[in-house]
């Protein structure tokens, strides 16, 4: 039986990488492809943690790199489930990089991934809510279900005019 509720804190994830020239483009800086597979690895420990089993990629919001990660730079990945629903859980992520000699951080990328639970045969199960405490936490909370029912939309899964908390975006007398 799973647990009927969790506090959003119990999911978090932080996970750092040194970025080595394995990681890199020709440029020198870190290959796109290379940070959405730690986020994907950081998202999904997140989620598992969250319903205590398995937990499958459903969607990948937009990701934009903001400032190019060069070698030698330390990478982390902060990532939190803020909401849970029937079977799947939106995970927000931040990745910030650090170079340690010159003492600065930035905030290079953030995304929401949205993975499903699931049993030892693929089949979608129950996951237990997500109670946030901050008020940053909360902000992501209230969000959540306004960013879920856009990605249904545009997966053509929900009609806008079904979409109750977004039908002032969609309203044609606007």
């Amino acid at each position: 039986m799973a647990e009927k509720s969790k506090f959003v804190k119990e999911s978090m994830v932080v996970k750092s990488e040194l970025l080595m020239p394995n990681d890199t483009n020709p440029f020198g800086k870190l290959m796109g492809g290379r940070l959405m597979y730690w986020m994907d690895i950081a998202a999904a420990i997140s989620a598992q943690k969250h319903s205590n089993c398995l937990a499958v990629t459903a969607s990948v919001d937009n990701i934009s790199f903001r400032h190019p990660i060069e070698i030698g730079g330390v990478i982390t990945l902060t990532a939190q489930v803020t909401r849970a629903f029937k079977s799947s859980m939106e995970v927000y992520i931040e990745v910030t990089a650090e170079n340690i000699p010159k003492k600065t951080k930035t905030l290079t990328n953030s995304a929401f991934f949205t993975f499903v639970a699931v049993d030892k045969f693929g089949n979608p199960i129950s996951v237990p809510e997500a109670i946030p405490e901050t008020s940053r936490e909360k902000e992501l909370y209230a969000g959540a279900l306004r960013r879920r029912q856009l990605r249904l939309i545009l997966a053509g899964r929900l009609k806008p005019n079904d979409a109750n908390e977004l039908k002032a975006i969609f309203d044609q007398n606007l």
